[in-house]
């Protein structure tokens, strides 16, 4: 564990407001795998502080896996089910077999994205976390910031903060 010092928080506090305005620019409701993968070596990055332990050890890393993903998963079983299934069944169980699945790929195409991956809605509620941690540690005065610093990293923590809290209100 290493202590969180004055210039890393400060770059924290920077990184999060950056980090809000990027995930505002995506749609809500779907997975973006660069954000995720984004978003999990700043995880890894934040588990390093010990006073961000007991708020990160929480958060889960982010699922890059997106609706096509899974889609192609399913079509590759779909054909593959189909390829060595062919000689064993029927005509008319293969056909029962070939539109149970191609149901199945309809159900999984309406599937929310927030149950197999990370949504940026998701993404965003993590970050907030970061950010309300954070800034409780400003407020408890622990990092001794000169009274400049202690205002700039309060007003880019409000800002990812009213940045996040909008965008979570906008996407419900």
């Amino acid at each position: 564990m290493a202590e969180l010092t004055r210039k890393e928080f400060y770059q924290l506090a920077i990184d999060c407001r950056e980090r809000a305005l990027e995930l505002a620019r995506h749609d809500q409701h779907r997975v973006v795998p660069s954000q995720c993968q984004e978003f999990n070596p700043w995880l890894a990055e934040l588990q390093k502080y010990e006073r961000l332990a007991e708020t990160v050890e929480k958060l889960s890393p982010a699922r890059p896996i997106t609706r096509w993903h899974v889609m192609g998963g399913v079509s590759l079983v779909w054909i593959l089910v189909i390829w060595f299934s062919g000689q064993e069944l029927g005509l008319n169980s293969q056909r029962a077999l070939s539109f149970t699945l191609a149901g199945l790929l309809i159900l999984v195409y309406f599937l929310p994205e927030r149950l197999y991956g990370t949504t940026t809605e998701q993404l965003e509620g993590k970050v907030l976390r970061v950010v309300e941690t954070l800034e409780k540690i400003l407020q408890s005065q622990e990092m001794g910031f000169t009274e400049a610093a202690f205002f700039q990293v309060k007003d880019n923590l409000q800002a990812a903060h009213e940045e996040l809290r909008q965008q979570i209100h906008l996407a419900h």
